[in-house]
């Protein structure tokens, strides 16, 4: 069984856009790729079967909410992630942290991706300290403790190929002297982080319960360039991880998410994968792997298939396929799209699942939006491979 490396098979003049392979033990991520969420163990509506048979290279779960249901435990007891859901390749799992301080802050998530938000979900979050963020669990009510250690010791019963250290996340509406102290307490939590994953407590060292694990660290800062710096050089030199993921809050609107991504990856020194976390917008996703971005995940594409839009070529990015527009409408979402659903149903069809609220229309929906990314990923290699990026990416863009 193979295990860990990360090569660049070749990188473009003109912009930082890269092409590569990162090997795991489960098998090989060509990237750039993307990762799907499945969050608490499952993909909604998918199966991993029908994931990797529409070319699906690696998926998320969520370490929060599987401590919290069915427990890290039970999946220990299963072999790990992998063999509990049923997926024979590449996995990733998040440190917690990200849903305690999104339910904590309330409408983090969409700060995080350039957009404000009205969001009346109830907060969770009680208290955050050196030791860690004390929450409320949604499940039964308990408060519980997560700590740098207690993230990294679910994340090895989780097994998952890639975890990532612990972390606070703030929203881009708090106060630069906030977000300076949260980033040096994140770094310590890093350092904890990266202690508890070399300890050998109840699993040898980088090993969790599907074998051989490797860690992500993640640059914080906020939308400030010099905290970003900082982090940059913390997470370069003052620890040693496998990648780098970019993460917290990116601005209050799509240009500041852009410069500050922008301006993060230009300073990274390309020795490790570089991960953008949250980010799922095909037109960003064009835009980020010009600065160097070899993976993104995003709960978006299952998403927004749930909630009736298709996936689709061009500015707009997306269909809302219960528009009444739809109803005789006897073409496919797209007839170029050789995606199962594109190649067997109408407009018409998926518009009339929908309204009779069928639970097919998400499955088809599902199918369709995960063909349609890792379609935009594989493109986006092969334009990178044949020298041809600034032409695929303006064909994308504007049909």
């Amino acid at each position: 069984m193979s295990q860990f490396s990360w090569k660049i098979k070749k990188k473009l003049k003109n912009n930082n856009a890269r092409i590569g392979i990162i090997s795991t033990p489960h098998g090989d991520i060509e990237t750039p790729a993307f990762i799907f969420c499945a969050t608490k163990a499952a993909l909604k509506s998918f199966t991993t079967r029908d994931a990797k048979e529409n070319k699906t290279q690696i998926i998320l779960s969520n370490t929060y909410h599987l401590m919290l249901q069915p427990g890290s435990q039970i999946i220990a007891k299963h072999g790990g992630l992998h063999k509990f859901i049923g997926w024979n390749g590449p996995m990733l799992t998040d440190s917690g942290g990200f849903q305690i301080f999104s339910l904590g802050h309330g409408s983090v998530a969409d700060e995080i991706k350039g957009r404000k938000s009205n969001s009346n979900i109830k907060k969770t979050l009680l208290s955050i300290s050196e030791e860690g963020a004390i929450f409320k669990s949604y499940i039964d009510g308990a408060n519980l403790l997560l700590s740098p250690e207690k993230s990294i010791q679910i994340q090895r019963d989780l097994g998952a190929d890639f975890i990532v250290v612990f972390d606070e996340c703030t929203p881009f509406n708090v106060d630069k002297d906030y977000t300076y102290n949260s980033m040096q307490r994140s770094h310590r939590w890093s350092q904890r982080s990266i202690n508890a994953f070399n300890s050998n407590l109840n699993y040898k060292a980088k090993e969790g319960s599907s074998g051989t694990q490797e860690i992500y660290g993640i640059i914080q800062g906020g939308i400030y360039k010099d905290m970003r710096e900082e982090s940059i050089e913390f997470n370069q030199n003052n620890i040693n991880t496998f990648g780098v993921a970019i993460g917290g809050s990116l601005g209050s609107s799509k240009a500041e998410m852009q410069e500050i991504v922008n301006f993060t990856a230009s300073k990274l020194n390309n020795i490790r994968p570089v991960h953008l976390l949250g980010i799922g917008d095909p037109i960003d996703i064009w835009t980020f792997v010009e600065q160097g971005i070899d993976t993104f995940d995003c709960v978006s594409p299952t998403r927004l298939a749930r909630h009736g839009s298709a996936l689709v070529k061009g500015k707009h990015g997306k269909i809302n396929l219960k528009n009444k527009k739809y109803n005789e409408n006897l073409n496919p979402i797209d007839k170029n799209c050789l995606c199962y659903t594109c190649r067997n149903f109408t407009l018409s069809y998926l518009h009339h699942l929908f309204a009779s609220q069928e639970l097919l229309a998400l499955q088809l929906l599902t199918n369709h939006n995960i063909f349609f990314m890792n379609n935009l990923m594989e493109t986006i290699r092969i334009a990178i491979k044949e020298n041809n990026f600034e032409n695929k990416k303006n064909e994308w863009l504007n049909l």
